[in-house]
């Protein structure tokens, strides 16, 4: 169970954070939710796809580590073997939270960062500290603060992007099958792709539209990593001795 406060230089200045990759830290994930201002970053490492929410309906793209639950093949002892790490994990264990403020009798909210407290990296031992000795934050803490905007425009983003591909019928859901080199055959189901065919049929007027967005880029980005579905394989096949 998550214990997310409000982070402050007092109650927290002795407080450190991990940032070496294991399982012991939760990383062992097959996925990560991503967005299209990152895409570019991603598709040069992990498979783009396309999720919906069970409870909500809602799709979302997420970068792909593994091919079933809690396997991450990029995960080794105590590193993450990609030059590109996904911010949603990067950011980890801190998140935005929102806080009431009241401005010339106008209530107001804004960003504010949290921290988890309860989360296997922090800790007062060992890590990266959050705040100088004598007050202000450390470089890694701002950078933390600028993962967690960037976050936070790319899901805004996110939703406007999906809705697009949504509004021109552009996802379809996609079966992956597996072959190891035992010979053994594997299914992945439940996700959502580009509909390469229906966007071959957009018009001018909505490919322009989708462009000026940056929203064309995205698209083909998305298409392009699934090359990296086969070194996502090769790295199974390799964990499993094959």
């Amino acid at each position: 169970m998550a214990n997310n406060v409000l982070l402050n230089s007092i109650d927290h200045k002795d407080v450190k954070v991990v940032t070496e990759r294991s399982q012991k830290y939760g990383d062992n994930v097959w996925y990560s939710l991503t967005f299209p201002a990152e895409f570019r970053s991603v598709q040069a490492y992990y498979p783009i796809f396309f999720n919906k929410d069970a409870n909500t309906g809602q799709f979302f793209a997420v970068a792909l580590f593994g091919f079933q639950d809690q396997e991450n093949l990029f995960l080794t002892d105590n590193s993450w073997e990609a030059p590109y790490l996904p911010l949603s994990i990067a950011r980890q264990p801190f998140l935005i939270g929102l806080q009431k403020t009241n401005e010339d009798g106008e209530d107001k909210e804004q960003r504010v960062l949290h921290i988890d407290m309860d989360h296997p990296r922090v800790n007062q031992e060992h890590g990266k500290a959050l705040f100088l000795e004598f007050g202000g934050n450390t470089p890694y803490l701002d950078t933390v603060a600028d993962m967690l905007e960037a976050i936070h425009h790319g899901i805004v983003d996110s939703k406007i992007f999906i809705d697009l591909l949504i509004e021109h019928e552009l996802l379809e859901t996609f079966t992956l099958d597996l072959e190891l080199n035992d010979n053994s055959k594997h299914q992945m189901v439940g996700f959502y792709t580009i509909n390469e065919e229906k966007l071959s049929e957009l018009n001018t007027e909505t490919l322009a539209k989708l462009h000026a967005r940056g929203y064309l880029q995205a698209i083909y980005m998305a298409i392009a990593s699934q090359s990296n579905i086969r070194g996502l394989l090769n790295r199974k096949n390799r964990k499993l001795g094959l």
